[in-house]
């Protein structure tokens, strides 16, 4: 498991150039690791392959927890990004079924670099690490637009919540080799379709919400 350095608060990229900076340690993060796994990439070896001094990589991410706590938020603001509106008339929980199969589809595609995103987060506190409560918040907004939820209920947060651990587990299975690929998308589309049945909005797509 990652070790979470001693408390310090991470710099935020703010001029284009620190941003362009900051992207190119987590495209390089996110190589070394698909290809060698957590356990194997170096910090020096991120900042070698990203162009940067070593200082300016911890000055970002103060440890791996940090850095592919990171890594994972990048992957769920572009999966934000390139997650269509649902179409007119198209089922609310199977769109999600298809968001959540299409975004397993792409970590599994890339096992190793999954484990560590994976890993990292359920190992970081929130309090230290704001990046655990961004990939919280995006990933929930995303569920919620996709089941076009405009003002969510305290349950329909509590839904989506329980939904997302539950594919997170699922995901470990299937990275773990314990289920395969079809019966792991089986496995969250029955999911989507048992866990979000009770959302505020059952109603308003034809069916009874009892």
């Amino acid at each position: 498991m990652p070790r979470i350095a001693a408390a310090r608060p991470a710099a935020e990229p703010s001029s284009p150039r620190q941003k362009a900076r900051y992207r190119r340690i987590l495209h390089a993060a996110a190589n070394l690791a698909a290809e060698s796994g957590l356990e194997r990439v170096q910090m020096h070896d991120v900042a070698k392959d990203a162009g940067v001094a070593i200082g300016t990589l911890y000055r970002y991410f103060p440890s791996k927890t940090h850095l592919f706590t990171g890594v994972m938020a990048d992957q769920v603001e572009r999966l934000d990004e390139t997650t269509p509106v649902p179409a007119p008339g198209e089922d609310p929980e199977e769109a999600v079924a298809e968001l959540l199969v299409r975004a397993s589809r792409h970590l599994l595609s890339r096992p190793l670099l999954a484990i560590a995103m994976l890993q990292s987060n359920s190992s970081a506190h929130a309090a230290t690490i704001p990046d655990t409560g961004r990939i919280d918040n995006m990933f929930r907004d995303l569920v919620l637009r996709t089941l076009g939820i405009d003002a969510p209920t305290a349950q329909d947060i509590t839904l989506v919540r329980l939904l997302v651990q539950c594919w997170h587990g699922v995901l470990t299975a299937s990275l773990n080799g314990r289920t395969p690929l079809p019966d792991t998308e089986s496995d969250l589309r029955m999911a989507c379709h048992l866990l979000l049945a009770p959302r505020s909005n059952t109603a308003a797509d034809g069916r009874d919400s009892r």
